[in-house]
């Protein structure tokens, strides 16, 4: 049994059935975020299936092409996407505009490393992709500001046009010989790839991560019983974002004993549980796929099945999600629960 097999080949089929799932609901609730996580994990499940294709049968450059087109700029990024549209009428766009300027800071400091080892992006491409990361954090603060129910649609569009950038670059960038790059344990690496492509990633891959984590987090702590032990009151746009993120974090961890407590009592609403779960299934994968920079491999594989096992757990504790458990696309319900009175 090889595990550089068995492990893609099981978070892949993973992914495609939680898809079929969530494509389900978004039929019959035609809710945006739920388009936008079938699409983000139809690109997890290709992405674990060509790490299958690749460990059974050998890999190749149109293989290795989509594997990094779609692993290292999709999954994460349209995760991401769903948890802003989820959140949309809350302040959490200043988090992503944030996470934003993060990656775009992210980007330079890689470009640094990169001329380090040899292989330096181009000045041009390091400016352009700080400069689009940086406008984007404008954007996306400024819309939050003044039409925040509009946050999702911004974001989706600055999504989809640096998706058919990347897209065009992915596809026509030389490969170094032999057309792909695995290291010594058989686990695919992107050194392959010029550096003036690998310099895109950051702004997907953080601000989806982010996303998709510390959302889940903000979602369990607005309805999770809250103990306030620190209160943010000032009105200036940076200042005040930035200070109701960090009350956020503290006041969630002040709730931890008092959610527990109501989880032992019965009592907890079933979306805090499902969004934690949720938020350990997006912060796994980020965390082993960022090893891979620092040459930590092992653990890609099995962060990549925890990641999506986790997630898909947390939306089958969610009743607001899963009122109903049916086969896909079909009436044929498996098991139907009461939905829960709304917290508070």
């Amino acid at each position: 049994m090889d595990l550089n097999v068995v492990l893609p080949f099981l978070s892949s089929a993973l992914s495609f059935v939680f898809a079929a799932f969530v494509g389900d609901q978004w039929l019959r609730r035609r809710q945006p975020y739920q388009l936008v996580w079938t699409i983000g994990l139809l690109w997890y499940g290709i992405s674990a299936g060509t790490e299958f294709l690749g460990g059974a049968f050998g890999w190749n450059e149109p293989l290795y092409r989509t594997w990094y087109l779609v692993g290292a700029f999709g999954v994460a990024a349209y995760l991401g996407l769903g948890t802003v549209y989820l959140l949309n009428r809350t302040r959490f766009g200043y988090f992503v505009a944030i996470s934003f300027a993060l990656a775009g800071l992210f980007s330079f400091l890689t470009s640094i490393k990169y001329a380090r080892e040899g292989t330096p992006a181009s000045d041009t491409t390091v400016l352009l992709v700080v400069g689009a990361s940086l406008a984007a954090a404008v954007v996306v603060a400024l819309v939050t500001r003044f039409r925040r129910r509009a946050i999702g649609h911004v974001t989706a569009a600055i999504l989809v046009a640096a998706s058919v950038v990347v897209t065009w670059a992915s596809l026509s960038a030389a490969v170094a010989a032999p057309g792909f790059s695995v290291d010594e344990i058989g686990i695919p690496v992107g050194t392959a790839m010029p550096a003036d492509l690998r310099i895109l990633t950051p702004p997907f891959n953080i601000v989806g991560a982010f996303a998709l984590v510390f959302g889940a987090v903000y979602s369990a702590y607005i309805f999770m019983p809250k103990v306030r032990v620190m209160r943010v009151s000032t009105t200036l746009p940076v200042v005040g974002a930035v200070g109701r993120a960090v009350a956020v974090v503290v006041n969630f961890a002040a709730s931890l004993p008092a959610a527990w407590r109501a989880l032992r009592e019965g009592t907890l609403n079933s979306r805090v549980p499902a969004t934690i779960l949720i938020a350990i299934g997006g912060f796994i994968p980020g965390w082993t796929s960022g090893l891979n920079r620092f040459g930590v491999t092992w653990s890609f594989f099995i962060g990549e099945l925890l990641g999506v096992l986790f997630i898909f757990l947390g939306f089958l504790v969610s009743i607001e999600v899963f009122s109903d458990v049916r086969l896909p696309f079909t009436r044929i319900v498996l098991r139907r629960r009461d939905r829960e009175q709304p917290a508070g």
